[in-house]
């Protein structure tokens, strides 16, 4: 990448490090206090309605947001046409969530999701106010305002949750958190970006940019009723209680692998983008990319494996241990998610969401197969499937991407082993120190974090992972300007 557009993305990367982990920070310790304070089957309703809140959610940015990212001179007009749609659409799900609450009430046979659901509509209409500042604010890189808008929702939208559930209100705490998180990242972001939107709705803004979005959409449909879909069958074929263990340790992995990700992929596709035409630019920035990615992922993945148990012992406390053996898949699971999914940037980047809708469409076909074939045998067989559709699905995305910058499967497959292989050394030795100490979990614990932290660094140094210097080099800049930025300053 060019130096200018470096700058641009490491900026990038850092804003959005900052927001993502910040945020997470403040939710992680929310979602542990709310987890002492409330039951497994607390959470599992919410985990039935989840399902709903996602579709409805894809419904309302239809593509149009990523589809205005993609767009190199995306004008007033397109901004203010899909910001109309967008509430439109909201209105239609609030009304629809209302509607529909007796019949989602009756699937899943708890009668409380009849005044649940209902409530929880006001999220989808509130949602619709703020995608559009959302979507600028990622065109323009600016994940600095993102971060204090996101960070400041969930902060006071977590308190609003944790008041309640000391105050005993179950799991109507859960329900309002959820509302008062979506109410105070609109407010903030109404206050933080100076965008507004005109009286103007052109047809041909709409139809053009849904040409391209629509395939996104549908793929975004597909792709997100699959994603929920274990909350569905867990909730239907067993219970609330179960539902619940999964739904948390479903959380829980989300909160390391999802940051990661969401890390890489809000910046890489806006800047990729920019580059779109560019193939051999495109390739070095992806090999960069992918290799920083899984630097991060691999040893947090494998090393939550290992450290599981006494996790959530310590973290959540021993009501939660069934979920240990469901969070250990889901972090295999999680291995290769971040990978895949970018892979499937670059054909977004390429404009081909005709091939992207292909591939949402082969690969949620290999999920429904695994899904009947596993359901008899149990949650543990269910994930497992799930674990081998992760691993279907990223030859599946890979092999097409290839195709675009020529960076096949062999290729990522060549420079993502050493960082498994470290990954894995580490994994190995973390659980034998942790076998030593025994069964005093908070000192166990600790000392496996420390080690594992400690020994990959050691193994990235012996390995000479390029990562890693990579990432010494970008602090060490940071360092510089810091101290040029104090000398100047005098």
């Amino acid at each position: 990448m060019g130096s200018s557009l470096k700058s641009k993305a490491v900026n990038g990367v850092i804003w959005n490090s900052v927001g993502v982990f910040s945020q997470d920070a403040v939710r992680f310790l929310i979602f542990i206090i709310l987890a002492r304070l409330l039951k497994p089957e607390q959470f599992g309703l919410i985990g039935m309605i989840a399902i709903f809140i996602a579709v409805a959610n894809t419904f309302l940015d239809s593509g149009f947001g990523q589809a205005l990212i993609q767009k190199k001179d995306a004008s007033q007009s397109d901004y203010s046409t899909v910001f109309y749609f967008n509430i439109v659409i909201g209105l239609l799900g609030l009304i629809l969530f209302y509607i529909s609450a007796p019949l989602i009430a009756t699937f899943f046979k708890e009668p409380q999701l009849l005044k649940l659901t209902r409530f929880m509509g006001l999220v989808i209409i509130i949602h619709s106010f703020c995608l559009i500042q959302n979507t600028i604010l990622t065109k323009k890189i600016d994940f600095k305002t993102l971060t204090k808008a996101n960070f400041l929702s969930v902060l006071l939208g977590g308190m609003v949750g944790i008041i309640l559930a000391l105050k005993g209100f179950g799991v109507w705490s859960l329900a309002i958190q959820a509302v008062s998180n979506v109410s105070f990242k609109t407010v903030f972001l109404w206050i933080f970006n100076d965008w507004r939107p005109t009286l103007e709705f052109r047809k041909s803004s709409f139809n053009k940019l849904f040409s391209f979005g629509s395939k996104l959409l549908a793929s975004s449909l597909i792709n997100t009723i699959f994603n929920n879909i274990y909350n569905l069958v867990i909730g239907k074929a067993f219970s609330a209680k179960f539902l619940g263990y999964y739904v948390q340790a479903n959380k829980l992995q989300q909160y390391a692998t999802s940051n990661i990700n969401a890390v890489f992929q809000n910046v890489t596709f806006p800047v990729f983008s920019s580059i779109q035409d560019e193939n051999l630019r495109l390739k070095r920035g992806y090999k960069t990319t992918i290799k920083g990615l899984v630097y991060f992922n691999f040893p947090l993945m494998l090393g939550l494996v290992v450290i599981a148990d006494p996790l959530i012992r310590v973290l959540l406390t021993e009501k939660w241990l069934p979920c240990v053996p469901y969070f250990q898949i889901l972090c295999l699971i999680g291995l290769l998610y971040p990978v895949h999914s970018l892979n499937l940037n670059i054909i977004k980047v390429k404009g081909r969401s005709d091939l992207f809708l292909m591939l949402e469409i082969v690969k949620k076909i290999i999920i429904i197969a695994a899904v009947f074939i596993c359901l008899p045998f149990g949650i543990i067989a269910l994930l497992i499937g799930q674990l081998a559709t992760s691993v279907i699905s990223y030859f599946l995305n890979s092999y097409y991407s290839g195709r675009f910058i020529d960076y096949g499967i062999k290729e990522q497959l060549f420079d993502i082993l050493p960082y498994f292989i470290s990954s894995a050394a580490m994994g190995l030795s973390t659980w034998l120190i942790g076998d030593l100490v025994g069964d005093h979990y908070p000192i166990k614990l600790l000392v496996q974090i420390i080690w594992a932290i400690w020994i990959y660094y050691v193994f990235s140094k012996i390995l000479k992972l390029e990562a890693l210097k990579e990432l010494m080099s970008i602090l060490k800049n940071m360092m510089i300007r810091e101290k040029l930025l104090k000398i100047i300053g005098k």
